[in-house]
């Protein structure tokens, strides 16, 4: 399925809390290693909600994974080894360098895999993720169930009041929701 290639390629793995974009990611990483991959796992420092040190998915899958604070150290992590892929977990948390870091790495012939949420709280196109779906030569996006209407959810509706663009939270802080559904909830909390 996946080989070095020597121009590089960037995947994408993108959709709502709760859809399951960890566990693909992980289900990847699982992928490449029967393919004897030296695969390179990253998440964000700033996401420490399951675990300081691992990828922890909603259904109990984990991998141990080295966080960074600033994207731009994983080029530190790249010195040493030979790595043949690099996957990304939570990358809306890396900001706007994340852009230039993958398309550098795509360049320089690794297999990026880039999991993050597309789309903000209030359902605005959430950069980088949102610009990656551009340059990225495949782009999985998944759903999850809404949890008003039990339709296709494809946003992630925020139920505590809080602007802060990245703020974390789990179910206590977050719902996956339909457009319609989230697009009325936002209309009563407004009232």
């Amino acid at each position: 399925m996946y080989k070095k290639f020597s121009n590089g390629m960037i995947e994408l793995i993108t959709g709502p809390m709760f859809s399951g974009k960890s566990e693909e990611l992980l289900r990847r990483l699982r992928t490449l290693s029967y393919a004897k991959f030296n695969s390179l796992l990253i998440k964000p420092e700033y996401d420490n909600r399951f675990s300081e040190d691992e990828i922890v998915s909603r259904s109990g899958l984990k991998e141990k994974t080295h966080t960074l604070k600033n994207i731009n150290d994983i080029y530190n992590l790249l010195k040493n080894d030979k790595y043949q892929a690099i996957l990304i977990d939570e990358a809306h948390f890396f900001g706007q360098d994340l852009i230039k870091v993958a398309d550098d790495l795509a360049n320089l012939g690794y297999l990026l895999i880039i999991a993050g949420l597309d789309q903000d709280y209030l359902r605005r196109p959430f950069s980088p993720i949102s610009d990656l779906m551009a340059m990225a030569e495949t782009v999985t996006k998944l759903q999850a169930v809404c949890v008003v209407c039990q339709n296709i959810a494809t946003t992630s509706y925020r139920k505590i009041k809080n602007n802060e663009l990245n703020y974390i939270g789990d179910f206590n802080e977050y719902e996956a929701r339909c457009r319609r559904c989230h697009i009325l909830a936002n209309k009563v909390k407004k009232e």
